[in-house]
């Protein structure tokens, strides 16, 4: 396995106090019985404690694990022995095998995976799955029609007084939407009252609740949808589908290059978006992971990284979502980011992505221009000739504009309705997380 970079070990932490805290670590005094094969890194490290903890980490995942009380992924003791094995001054010596707490926990996640697999083949009732399938249907069905007269209530009385409504309005329509299946619905629901903020409050009240009423009418007519479309009006109402089902259909054998990581936290979900594009084909690919109340995300691919596993795509149109047919594996090699689009297609490409998917939230593009802050409006676009890109609202210009610098960049991000979020950089020949 080749080594990592400082960047790539910095974009594997999940937050920046844990890379700072690895620093304090990542220095032979702590160490002891380290070593690393092709796919394995451990060591043990000593802390307060009087045992060390041990700690191992998977090249090939990524993936770690230690046995200090902490519920981050990774520690800080899996970054700092990153960070030892990243600089390569012969800390971590190579070995023929790994250290039997290091073998144990990775054959142990080989026996999950198989497990896993297992699981997915054993038979189900088909009479009792179509009853309950039936009988989703039904409530899905009824809870719409009445979110629809509802709705209709709203628009009647006005923008101005669905502003002036308080948290609980909103909240209450949101759980009925809950009772009746429909969570993915329920939960833009409840996020209104952060919407209706702003200069462009009704533009963006109008175009969310039209989005509302475009789901609820769709799925009253849903026998005349194609497929795809109805599984873009599934995703969005937030029926899950199988992961064992996905599993099924034919895997897309392809080099996926990690172009972003975006993580998100509002409290209740932590998400993990993470950006992947066929080194051959072009396409993209969404992988999502998610995490409830306090639990833990997944670790973070290495953005810049190649990722040799098969993926198998959800259905829908766009940037579908995907998932690894095995555990990822990456690759030895680095990929780049795909050639920027011209300044003058962006809206033609957030077009083409509502086009498709009207229930789309973001489109996957690869941009090129110079950073410019606007002292004036305290606000910072991506400009190319007479094009402004905005950036979206809330982002910290100045940790990306030290990044970019004054010179025209190339950088990969989301794009949505209300700007780019930028998610990595093309730097010196290497993709950079941002």
């Amino acid at each position: 396995m080749a080594r990592w970079t400082k960047a790539q070990v910095e974009a594997f932490a999940p937050d920046d106090r844990s890379v700072a805290a690895a620093r304090k670590l990542a220095k032979p005094g702590p160490w002891s019985e380290t070593g690393s094969t092709d796919a394995l890194l451990w060591g043990k490290c000593q802390g307060s404690g009087k045992k060390p903890y041990q700690v191992s980490v998977d090249l090939t995942g990524p993936a770690a694990k230690c046995t200090c009380p902490s519920r981050k992924f990774p520690c800080k003791h899996g970054l700092a022995l990153l960070m030892l094995w990243t600089d390569g001054g012969g800390v971590i010596a190579d070995s023929e095998s790994a250290a039997d707490f290091a073998s144990e926990w990775a054959d142990g996640r080989s026996d999950r995976a198989a497990k896993k697999a297992a699981k997915a083949d054993k038979p189900v009732d088909p009479e009792a799955q179509a009853k309950r399938l039936a009988k989703r249907l039904e409530t899905m069905t009824q809870s719409l029609a009445d979110f629809e007269l509802w709705l209709g209530d709203v628009y009647r009385q006005g923008a101005a007084a669905a502003r002036k409504r308080n948290y609980a309005f909103w909240d209450d329509a949101a759980s009925r939407l809950v009772d009746g299946q429909v969570p993915g619905l329920a939960d833009r629901v409840r996020h209104m009252p952060a919407t209706l903020v702003g200069d462009d409050w009704v533009d963006a009240f109008l175009t969310e609740t039209g989005r509302w009423y475009l789901a609820a009418r769709s799925w009253a007519r849903r026998d005349a949808l194609a497929d795809d479309d109805l599984a873009n009006l599934r995703t969005y109402l937030g029926w899950a589908y199988s992961q064992d089902d996905i599993r099924k259909t034919d895997a897309i054998t392809d080099r996926w290059i990690v172009e972003g990581v975006h993580r998100t936290d509002d409290g209740r979900l932590q998400s993990q978006r993470t950006w992947l594009r066929g080194e051959s084909s072009g396409d993209r690919a969404l992988a999502l992971d998610f995490a409830a109340g306090g639990g833990s995300l997944g670790i973070a691919h290495v953005t810049g990284s190649i990722i040799e596993t098969p993926l198998h795509l959800y259905p829908g149109t766009g940037a579908r979502r995907a998932i690894f047919s095995t555990d990822p594996t990456a690759s030895t090699d680095t990929g780049d980011l795909a050639e920027p689009i011209a300044h003058d297609s962006l809206d033609s490409a957030w077009a083409h992505g509502v086009a498709i998917n009207p229930f789309g939230e973001r489109v996957p593009v690869t941009v090129s221009g110079v950073l410019r802050y606007d002292d004036a409006t305290f606000s910072t676009s991506l400009v190319d000739g007479d094009r402004k890109l905005p950036l979206i609202a809330g982002i910290d210009p100045w940790p990306l504009l030290a990044a970019v610098g004054p010179g025209r960049a190339t950088m990969f991000g989301e794009l949505e309705a209300t700007g780019f979020r930028p998610l990595s950089l093309a730097q010196n020949g290497q993709v950079v997380p941002i």
